[in-house]
């Protein structure tokens, strides 16, 4: 049962980010810019969000609060507030939400999945792992209204350049 949790809380999210890939692949051209632009976007709110938090809050991981409690794999004893991983995911699943229902669907699934593994893990608290979730969604649905209000408009005329 170990193997499982460890397995899920590192490695789950590079299959998320695999298949937010692939959502991108398959999208229109003026998909493809939107939902880029929409990423990068993204990824600097929840880099923000997620030092903004850390700085305002600490918590000390499990395993350094609770010597009792060992961490399942090898973790630096830093602020485990809010969890990274958690936040990722949380940004992926908000992305990709609109372009493909049951694909976001999975992906929130499995970025809860991700920051629960995390917690038996014993390398977050349950606060951690909600506070990454909660910004990860935040920054990806302002992402979208970012882009969507300054390079919306633009983004979709650049569309027609696509060489056929």
């Amino acid at each position: 049962m170990n193997v499982l949790i460890v397995a899920t809380a590192q490695y789950l999210l590079y299959v998320l980010v695999v298949a937010a890939g692939v959502v991108w692949l398959i999208g229109s051209r003026s998909d493809k810019l939107m939902l880029a632009a929409r990423s990068l976007v993204g990824l600097v709110l929840v880099g923000v969000g997620i030092w903004v938090t850390a700085a305002l809050h600490v918590d000390p991981r499990p395993f350094v609060h609770d010597p009792s409690s060992v961490a399942l794999f090898a973790h630096p004893a830093d602020n485990g507030f809010p969890s990274d991983h958690s936040a990722a995911g949380g940004l992926l699943a908000a992305l990709v939400f609109p372009y493909r229902r049951l694909v976001g669907v999975a992906m929130g699934a499995g970025a809860v999945l991700i920051g629960v593994a995390r917690v038996a893990a014993h390398v977050h608290h349950a606060q951690d792992v909600a506070a990454g979730l909660g910004i990860g969604l935040a920054a990806g649905a302002l992402a979208w209204f970012v882009v969507e209000r300054c390079l919306g408009v633009r983004i979709r005329s650049w569309a027609f350049l696509s060489t056929r």
